[in-house]
C-alpha cells in the first residue's frame, strides 16, 4: 500500500511547477532531437505521433483527468522523448531514429549522427544522487531500478534540487560502457521525494507483474527491457501521484454554510412503509441523538392528517456544543439522510442497511458541490481551505437533486400504494387521495425547511406530473 502524503506536501506535487527542472543537453544532441521532432511532425507520421503521445500521457486523457490537473512541462518533454526514442510505429513505418539514420538527401554532421545509437539505447529512469559536487562539476546518479551508475554534468539548475531527492528523467550515455560511464542530460526531468519515487516503483512493479501474468511471458524481468518498452508507465505512476495528491487536498476542503455550520451536501433519499420500526431502530443507534425543538428552523411542521417527522442528528462532539454533521429525517413514507461528506454518508448507509435491511428502498443520492475556481495558493495553503456555500447555491443544488428523485418517483412502484406507481395510482379514484397525501407529506417535510426555512422544490410540478390538481402554496 502506498504511503499517504501529507496534505500540504502532496499539493505541491499536484500543482507546483517546481516539481520539474531543466538541464540543457549538448548542442549536437539538441540538434538531433530537433531533427527527430521535425520528422515526427511530417503528415505521414502525424497519426503515429498522436498515438505515442496519447499513450505516454494516458492518465491525463482518459477519464477527463486533464480537465482537473494538467501535465507539467517536464512531463510533456519526457513524453516527447518517448516518442522520439522508444516508440515503434504501429503501421509498419521505421522508427524516427531509423528514419533519420536513412536520410541521404541532406547532410547531417557526424557529431549529430553519433547520438543516434545512444538515443536508441536510452530509456526513462528514476535516478538518485550518489555524489554531487559544486555547480559546474559532475554529479553521480544511480538507477533505483538496476543500480546502474551515470556521471552527468552539474550546473546552476542543480541548486534547486532539494535534499533527499530522486529525478525521473532520461540521461544519454556517451559511450557503450553499460556498467559505468559518462552521460549527459537529455533536457528536462521531474523531482520526486524518495517516498514518492518508491511509490512510483511499486506501481510500475505491480503493472509489470500484471502484464507478465496476462501474457504468460516473463521477459520484462530486466529493468532496462521494461523501461525501454514501457518507460511511459513511470509517467503514468507520477501522474497518478499528482491526481491522488489533488484529491487528498480537495478532501480537506471544509464546506460551510453562511452561518458557519457544516454544509450537509451529501444527501440520500429512501422510501419505506414502517415508520414505527424505523423510529425504534434509529433511536437505538448510539451515534445519533434526537434533534431538539430549538435546533430546528421550523417547530413541528405538520399539515392536515400528517404526522410530524422524527429527526435525529449526529454531532462532532459531546453535548450541544458539537457541530451537526449529519441529519436523518423520518416521515411516514420516506427517510432523508444529510451528511457533511460522502464518507460519513457511506458509514450511515451501511448502518442503515445493517439495522433495517430490505425495509429501505433507495431512491437516489447526491454528492454535488458548488463549482469553485480555486487558485494554487488556496490549494497549497498551510491550513485547509474553507468554502462558504451561499443559501442560493444550496437551494439550486438541493432543488436539482429533488427534481430528479421525485420525478423518477412517480414511475416507481410504491409499497404504500400497494405496489402501484404513483402515476398509475393517481388515475384510480380509490388511490388518488393516497398519492396526494404522499406528495403533501413530501412538501411539508421538504429538507429546505431545516436549511433555510423554506421549501426548495415546487411540489405542484410533481402533482401535475402524476395527473393531480395543483394546490395553493
Amino acid at each position: 500500500m502506498r504511503k499517504k502524503l501529507s496534505w500540504k506536501k502532496s499539493m505541491k506535487l499536484a500543482s507546483k511547477q517546481e516539481s520539474g527542472f531543466f538541464a540543457p543537453p549538448p548542442p549536437s544532441l539538441a540538434a538531433v532531437l530537433t531533427r527527430l521532432e521535425s520528422l515526427s511532425l511530417a503528415p505521414g507520421f502525424a497519426f503515429q505521433r498522436e498515438r505515442a503521445l496519447a499513450q505516454a500521457l494516458k492518465p491525463y486523457i482518459a477519464g477527463g483527468t486533464g480537465k482537473i490537473v494538467a501535465p507539467l512541462t517536464q512531463e510533456l518533454e519526457l513524453a516527447g522523448l518517448f516518442l522520439l526514442c522508444d516508440f515503434y510505429p504501429e503501421d509498419g513505418q521505421l522508427t524516427l531514429i531509423e528514419q533519420l539514420r536513412d536520410i541521404i538527401t541532406e547532410h547531417i554532421p557526424n557529431e549529430e549522427r553519433d547520438w543516434l545509437d545512444p538515443l536508441k539505447h536510452s530509456s526513462m529512469d528514476l535516478l538518485e544522487p550518489v555524489s554531487q559536487s559544486e555547480p559546474g562539476d559532475t554529479m553521480t546518479l544511480q538507477s533505483l531500478g538496476d543500480r546502474a551508475t551515470y556521471i552527468v554534468p552539474g550546473g546552476e539548475f542543480a541548486k534547486q534540487f532539494p535534499p533527499d531527492y530522486v529525478v525521473l528523467t532520461r540521461v544519454i550515455r556517451t559511450s557503450d560502457v553499460e556498467a559505468f560511464g559518462d552521460a549527459v542530460w537529455s533536457g528536462g526531468g521531474l523531482l520526486l521525494s524518495r517516498a514518492d519515487a518508491k511509490a512510483v516503483l511499486e506501481m510500475c512493479a505491480e503493472w509489470r507483474r500484471e502484464m507478465e501474468i496476462n501474457s504468460g511471458s516473463f521477459s520484462l524481468g530486466e529493468w532496462r527491457e521494461f523501461t525501454k518498452r514501457f518507460g511511459y508507465m513511470l509517467l503514468w505512476a507520477f501522474a497518478q501521484l499528482r491526481l491522488d495528491a489533488l484529491v487528498d487536498a480537495v478532501v480537506h476542503i471544509r464546506y460551510r454554510r453562511s452561518d458557519g455550520q457544516p454544509y450537509l451536501y451529501a444527501v440520500a433519499l429512501y422510501d419505506h412503509h414502517e415508520q414505527g420500526l424505523f423510529a425504534n431502530r434509529l433511536s437505538d443507534m448510539r451515534m445519533l441523538e434526537p434533534e431538539q425543538q430549538d435546533d430546528r428552523t421550523e417547530d413541528g411542521r405538520t399539515g392536515p392528517g400528517l404526522s410530524p417527522a422524527h429527526v435525529w442528528i449526529q454531532r462532532t462532539g459531546e453535548g450541544s456544543v458539537g457541530e451537526v454533521v449529519a441529519r436523518l429525517t423520518l416521515t411516514s413514507s420516506q427517510l432523508i439522510v444529510e451528511c457533511d461528506s460522502p464518507e460519513r454518508l457511506d458509514r450511515i448507509k451501511h448502518e442503515l442497511a445493517s439495522a433495517l435491511g430490505f425495509s429501505l428502498h433507495f431512491r437516489g443520492e447526491t454528492l454535488e458541490l458548488p463549482i469553485r475556481q480555486l487558485s494554487v495558493a488556496e490549494l497549497t495553503s498551510a491550513v485547509p481551505l474553507t468554502v462558504v456555500v451561499s443559501e442560493e447555491e444550496d437551494r439550486m443544488l438541493l432543488n436539482r437533486f429533488l427534481e430528479n428523485a421525485y420525478l423518477e418517483w412517480s414511475d416507481q412502484p410504491h409499497l404504500v400504494l400497494g405496489g402501484q406507481t404513483p402515476r398509475h395510482a393517481a388515475a384510480m379514484p380509490s388511490m388518488r387521495g393516497k398519492v396526494g397525501a404522499l406528495i403533501d407529506e413530501m412538501a411539508v417535510h421538504d429538507p429546505g425547511f431545516s436549511r433555510m426555512g423554506r421549501s426548495v422544490f415546487d411540489y405542484n410540478c410533481l402533482r401535475a406530473h402524476v395527473g393531480l390538481d395543483e394546490v395553493p402554496e
